[in-house]
């Protein structure tokens, strides 16, 4: 089991105009990301429309997965409200030999710790030899993670319960333990995660933030003064104004229209909403041009 530490993006997944995934143009933009500053990516997390793609696309986008360059920095998000299609998804992954793994409790229906426990169990079971990140996003699915079933579910599993990515903010302040990845969901929370002994951050707008969130990690570890976090979570702050798919894709679809593409009920933002976004932005002298090269 290796540490999960860095800058990482939840990547966006790139549509065709008949709303089928692109799978050539996702990977390449899952590179660019990486080239761009992050340590590695998340695949199919909530940024990537993950609840709303085929499972026949995601099967299809891990066989080219496999040949990237950057194989083994990916994490596969393959949390799906069924327990056996889960299951049968990180097989298809496993086979491939992709080994970490970022999976969300199911949403819709109300349950406790135990049965959290449960059905991560049943997941190891079937794959010993993962490694996951938990997923706490109450938002999303209704469930939040407590630290007592973070902790006993890292007591229990050990070498298969490897971090969490923790986007509802209850658990990286108050949650230690040895060996354990805990990667906030926002910038905002970054410098003072890695303060309190964060591994780092997993975030949707590492999108277009990477290369100034790991400045940030860099200069932190480095022990440099801070001189580019307040822009970092100045940008994070923009994009929260409004869902950040519709944000991040509109925001992408200014250089290439392929962008504009993403599933229903989601949908891009307005043309009101497009000029606040853009305006506020140029007031930080913020593009994606110039953040590759903070």
């Amino acid at each position: 089991m290796s540490k999960i530490n860095g800058i990482y993006a939840a990547v966006m997944s790139v549509l065709n105009d008949d709303l089928t995934l692109n799978i050539n143009r996702t990977i390449k933009h899952a590179e660019m990301v990486i080239d761009h500053g992050c340590h590695g990516v998340a695949i199919f997390g909530s940024t990537g429309q993950a609840q709303l793609i085929s499972i026949s696309e995601k099967i299809n986008l891990f066989n080219q997965l496999s040949t990237s360059k950057y194989k083994e920095k990916y994490i596969i998000g393959t949390g799906l409200n069924s327990l056996s299609e889960t299951i049968n998804l990180m097989s298809v992954a496993r086979s491939l030999n992709f080994k970490k793994f970022l999976i969300m409790p199911p949403a819709y229906y109300k349950y406790e710790d135990d049965n959290v426990i449960n059905f991560y169990t049943k997941i190891i079971e079937a794959h010993p030899e993962c490694e996951i990140v938990l997923y706490n996003f109450e938002k999303l699915c209704g469930y939040k993670f407590s630290v007592e079933c973070v902790q006993e579910l890292v007591k229990r599993f050990p070498d298969q319960i490897v971090g969490v990515k923790d986007s509802s903010y209850n658990l990286f302040e108050n949650l230690e333990i040895d060996n354990f990845s805990i990667l906030p969901g926002s910038e905002s929370k970054l410098l003072k995660g890695l303060e309190l002994g964060c591994s780092g951050i997993i975030t949707a707008t590492c999108n277009v933030t990477s290369a100034l969130a790991r400045k940030v990690y860099d200069d932190f570890l480095q022990k440099k003064e801070q001189t580019v976090n307040q822009k970092l979570c100045d940008v994070r702050n923009i994009f929260e104004k409004y869902n950040l798919i519709s944000g991040l894709h509109t925001y992408y679809s200014k250089n290439d229209i392929i962008y504009k593409n993403v599933l229903p009920p989601l949908s891009i933002l307005n043309s009101k909403e497009e000029k606040e976004l853009m305006d506020n932005l140029e007031k930080l002298n913020f593009s994606r041009k110039s953040a590759m090269v903070a």
